[in-house]
């Protein structure tokens, strides 16, 4: 029977208790605003407190990518220190991002004794330059045998330091790279700030063909990431083993009533999460992260947070901190918030949307077509670089997504499909097809809607529709790339964009350089050699180019007609970076060597099989240790009833045939664990491709079955002797 102490009845308790700790954590937030200000230690602060000269080298840095010398670094690293402690720091941190998706940290004391029985507090230069975590327990994938230990961090100036709080503790954060002693990349920051400087490079050959705009220097990557999150009562949370150690239901029946009735989506915030999600805003303010847009998402329990964009390489590293505050301050507030791609069968699954797009560094956005698209032929060149990278490297940008984790979610009703392909509104689709015939003449237009009553106002249309079953889609003036997991770091998928952007615009700026053949064009001769290279490049690329329903079984015929890439899983889908196709573009712009670009390859394989080899064995115990009691006391409970029936000589055929039918699916269920602890137990080692390759097909389907067998029990077991919160009370109490 339930009790006071069992987790259904303190999740409801812990329900009841969030407003008294949220009064308090917003008192504390207001204090920590009063005293604290930003916590973040960016130019601004910077120009306050450095001198000139030094502030200027810090500019040159993070807008030219020059060095700073270690005489500059002293001084930062001193007046970083200064406003740290003012803030209340004790320690600091390179915080960094290695292989495992996550972020890792090593703290060290502001404060070192001075041989007087007290302390002096100390950040060097070389403190913050450089810093010497273990590099032999992080993922490597060969590039580092287990003996070898030693790895670098090296700070990354154009990413601003901050500071993260707790209830006692203030721990200043340095973003930096982490690199191994051979020199190699072990992280995803390095790979990023390559690819980078190699879109950089090609973006200003376009931009010098057009004739470069005074004070134009630089051209970037921005992006904004809307993050998707499940929000579940922590008491429920941490009463399931398989959310508690993978991040999402292993087993669980579909209740009645979950998301058909469409009613969570967009609609009123419930009280305790908007507690939640206001002090969460609150912490990435102060982090320096632009947080705007919060609303319900369609499952019930499912919610978003959408930022501004930045530059890529800080939105990727205010992604790292957006996951980590939501998870910090979920606990306040009794929720454990989960990021897991897909923690529940049959609702909605969780992305990150990555809005990717070019701008100089005097603010122009390269993609915004303007209102006269048809007359922007800089315009069009930067969009039809986008089309070719995207379908000569689609095998590529789908592996940037894949993990196990998102299998789960590509091609359901939340998210696209696993064929990638572009979708460009009625406007581009017309301006792609004038092009290709000939010169574009026109620009559609959208118009106006008139609603119908005096009392509303005429809405402004847009040229085109959206279109949310496409996997790279054109929204206005970026690029969405849809297919990004919610629990992924950015930082990997926006490397590849970048690096297969930049092979485009190199690829289109030497054919138009060799068709110009001066180095002062007129406008005609400019116009007639882009207008012919880019027509080449739509008539080869226009097979990536689809506005329908990807969801159809239509679309999928008519791919794999126009010969696109249907890589249905992670295993299909990591051997894109083994190519010699992929390891020649990754070398060529200096972003991955061929040994950092095999290593990742293995490490994706590798945590593909690990991941599902946690999840079998998590079914396992369950299955043994919670879900088989269950149902063999309901299998006794039933089988005492037929027998009491019997006995008094009334007819129990209906129950009898109820007890036969629990008594086979109990030996089914129990069969089928010993098939998957077979299968686990029949992991190849030695060979990552071939380890995952096994994994998906002899565990994952196996995990399949079980569920399906568990999930049935479920279905027929007395609600008290389920041993585990429900669908039904982790989805609905908020």
């Amino acid at each position: 029977m339930m009790t006071s102490t069992d987790p259904h009845s303190e999740a409801v308790a812990a329900s009841t208790r969030w407003q008294n700790q949220s009064a308090a954590a917003q008192a504390g937030t207001q204090r920590i605003d009063e005293i604290f200000g930003s916590d973040v230690f960016d130019l601004r602060k910077m120009r306050e407190r450095l001198p000139k000269g030094t502030y200027k080298s810090v500019v040159a840095a993070v807008s030219k990518g020059e060095r700073l010398s270690q005489l500059d670094a002293d001084v930062i690293a001193t007046a970083m220190k200064d406003w740290a402690i003012e803030r209340g720091a004790t320690h600091f941190t390179h915080w960094f991002q290695p292989m495992t998706g996550l972020t890792a940290e090593k703290h060290d004391g502001l404060t070192i004794p001075d041989g007087e029985g007290g302390v002096v507090f100390s950040l060097s230069g070389s403190d913050l330059v450089q810093g010497e975590p273990d590099a032999s327990s992080f993922p490597s994938g060969g590039l580092r045998a287990t003996f070898e230990a030693r790895g670098y961090t090296a700070w990354d100036p154009t990413s601003p330091a901050f500071i993260v709080r707790g209830a006692n503790y203030a721990t200043l954060c340095i973003p930096t790279a982490f690199v191994s002693w051979t020199g190699e990349a072990l992280d995803k920051k390095i790979p990023l700030l390559r690819s980078i400087d190699a879109l950089n490079t090609q973006a200003m050959r376009i931009l010098k063909i057009f004739g470069t705009d005074a004070g134009v220097s630089s051209v970037g990557s921005t992006l904004g990431a809307e993050q998707e999150y499940f929000l579940i009562d922590r008491a429920l949370y941490f009463a399931r083993q398989d959310l508690a150690t993978c991040d999402r239901t292993l087993f669980g029946s579909r209740p009645p009533k979950h998301q058909q009735l469409e009613d969570h989506y967009f609609g009123a915030i419930p009280a305790r999460v908007l507690g939640f999600m206001a002090e969460a805003e609150d912490e990435l303010y102060r982090l320096g992260v632009p947080v705007r847009t919060r609303h319900n998402e369609v499952a019930p329990g499912q919610f978003e947070i959408a930022p501004l964009f930045e530059s890529t390489n800080i939105a990727c590293d205010h992604q790292m901190v957006t996951m980590e505050t939501l998870k910090r301050v979920a606990g306040r507030y009794g929720f454990a918030c989960v990021l897991h791609e897909k923690p529940f069968a049959g609702v909605n699954g969780s992305g990150k949307h990555n809005n990717w797009s070019l701008s100089t560094n005097t603010g122009v956005n390269l993609l915004d077509p303007q209102d006269e698209a048809h007359t922007n032929l800089q315009f069009m060149v930067f969009l039809c670089a986008v089309i070719r990278a995207v379908d000569l490297h689609a095998d590529i940008l789908r592996a940037s997504v894949a993990t196990a984790n998102n299998d789960h979610r590509l091609g359901a009703n939340e998210a696209p499909p696993a064929i990638i392909s572009i979708f460009l509104g009625d406007m581009l689709t017309d301006l792609v097809e004038q092009l290709e015939s000939g010169t574009p003449k026109r620009t559609l237009k959208g118009g106006k809607l008139d609603l119908g009553a005096r009392t509303l106002p005429t809405l402004s249309r847009h040229s085109g529709d959206r279109n949310r079953t496409s996997p790279f889609a054109f929204t206005g003036n970026k690029f969405e790339f849809r297919a990004v997991g919610s629990s992924a770091s950015v930082a990997w998928p926006n490397t590849v964009i970048n690096t297969i952007v930049a092979e485009s615009l190199d690829y289109l700026a030497t054919e138009i350089e060799a068709r110009i053949k001066s180095e002062s064009p007129s406008q005609a001769q400019l116009e007639k050699a882009v207008t012919a290279v880019l027509q080449q490049v739509v008539k080869e690329h226009k097979r990536v180019i689809f506005n329908g329903d990807g969801y159809s079984d239509e679309w999928h015929q008519e791919a794999e007609r126009r010969g696109l890439p249907n890589l249905r899983s992670t295993p299909d889908a990591i051997p894109a970076f083994q190519t010699a196709k992929a390891r020649n573009l990754f070398k060529k712009y200096k972003v991955l060597s061929k040994a950092e670009l095999d290593s990742r390859a293995d490490i994706f394989a590798e945590t593909y099989t690990t991941r599902l080899v946690i999840e079998a064995q998590t079914m396992i115990q369950m299955s043994r240790q919670q879900i088989l009691p269950a149902a063999t006391e309901h299998q006794r409970r039933l089988a005492q009833a037929v027998s009491a029936t019997e006995s008094a000589g009334v007819d129990a055929s209906d129950g009898r045939e109820e007890l036969e039918a629990l008594t086979d699916l109990i030996a089914r269920f129990r069969a089928q664990v010993a098939a998957l602890s077979d299968a686990v137990a029949g992991v190849p080692h030695g060979d990552p491709m071939k380890g995952a390759r096994y994994a998906r097909d002899a565990i994952f389907p196996a995990m399949q079955d079980l569920r399906e067998l568990g999930d049935a029990i479920e279905d027929v077991v007395a609600a008290d002797l389920w041993p585990m919160p429900t669908y039904r009370e982790l989805l609905s109490i908020r």
